[in-house]
């Protein structure tokens, strides 16, 4: 290539040569390494925790006592979970109102039995520790509370788990304490910080700890949010969004995802046939009189095998049809990288044993592969 004047000569660029992502004319032949984080942002996926922005709502947008749905170590938004002193402690709700400015949700929780402690937990996979694990790790969130009155001690905390890796008691309280002073953890589950009053205000702002995950035989990482108040008042708020737990001492800006790939990643735990919008039926045999099997094909592949709840199944061949009454349902083959299952129903009569069938959910049929 022909140049005017003088040809320039190759120069390394540096690590040196760029501060806060501006170059420099300084060191420019520094022998030092470019680092990622300089060059383009903080690394995709550095928050290992999964729906921090509660944007994902599979199993609804509102829980309350009606079937249990807001009772202590029951699943809520996707992967959070509510831990309280008690059952109907809290209602739960996906907020779309009560958010930061230029945001879309958040979890509210809100009081409905007085005087007790509550919050929400959220279970990180242990293949998902890996670098965390034996590291500082930096927990982050947004939170806000409708009043400080009675709900003026809020507290964070990340917990490591000593255990069975992914096979975490996910009560991980065993007792709750007086006021101030820190719920005893169960036997394998240890703070890894020192929890403390954050001195959460009316408005959101951004809250942080950091802490050495260094607890011997560490196998998965919670994080658990909670109000450490046993003076409520019915009615309270507790606002939380934007939870970030990533490698390092210091918080950087929640990592939003796109939608798609959030409901993927929490699809890997739980996933639901929403006969709503998705009622069809599945290629199926009868096994025998009382039974069928039919092959479902998932969204994502799941974590491991799962456990389903029980609806009745309709039948259709091509001379009769019928739908079940009771009976059980259980996973007897999970192939194709966990994204096949094959269900078998009972709970008919006098079908034809052996014969080609279609069948499917009259109900909704969650499949269910948490962390718990």
């Amino acid at each position: 290539m022909p140049f005017i004047g003088n040809k320039p000569s190759a120069v390394p660029l540096t690590s040196a040569d760029i501060a806060d992502g501006i170059i420099v004319n300084a060191d420019i032949s520094s022998t030092a390494g470019i680092t990622l984080n300089k060059l383009s942002g903080n690394p995709v996926f550095r928050n290992a925790l999964i729906n921090g922005d509660f944007s994902v709502a599979q199993r609804g947008t509102s829980f309350t006592s009606t079937s249990s749905a807001n009772n202590d170590d029951t699943y809520t938004l996707d992967r959070w979970y509510i831990l309280s002193d008690g059952n109907d402690i809290i209602d739960v709700t996906q907020e779309t109102s009560v958010v930061p400015t230029n945001q879309l949700n958040a979890i509210a929780l809100d009081v409905e039995t007085i005087n007790k402690k509550f919050g929400i937990a959220q279970i990180i996979e242990q293949k998902n520790c890996v670098g965390l694990i034996g590291n500082t790790v930096t927990l982050s969130f947004k939170a806000k509370v409708s009043s400080t009155t009675k709900l003026d001690n809020v507290k964070c905390a990340i917990v490591a788990w000593s255990g069975t890796a992914d096979t975490v008691t996910s009560d991980i309280i065993s007792a709750w304490g007086v006021e101030g002073t820190n719920p005893t953890l169960i036997a394998n589950a240890t703070y890894e910080n020192t929890p403390a009053n954050l001195s959460v205000t009316t408005s959101y702002a951004t809250y942080s700890v950091s802490a050495a995950v260094d607890t011997a035989s560490t196998k998965n990482i919670i994080v658990f949010i909670w109000s450490d108040v046993t003076d409520t008042t019915l009615g309270d708020f507790l606002y939380v969004t934007d939870v970030q737990l990533e490698k390092g001492s210091a918080a950087t800006d929640f990592e939003f995802l796109p939608i798609d790939v959030d409901l993927t990643r929490c699809q890997r735990y739980f996933q639901k046939i929403d006969t709503s919008s998705d009622n069809q039926p599945y290629s199926a045999r009868t096994n025998s009189t009382t039974e069928t099997v039919c092959v479902l094909m998932l969204s994502t592949s799941l974590r491991a095998s799962p456990t389903l709840n029980n609806p009745n199944f309709a039948f259709f061949d091509s001379s009769s049809s019928q739908t079940s009454s009771g009976g059980s349902i259980s996973v007897t083959k999970i192939t194709n990288s966990n994204s096949l299952i094959t269900i078998l129903k009972s709970g008919f009569t006098t079908l034809t044993n052996n014969r080609s069938c279609i069948s499917g959910p009259v109900a909704d049929l969650t499949i269910d592969s948490e962390l718990w």
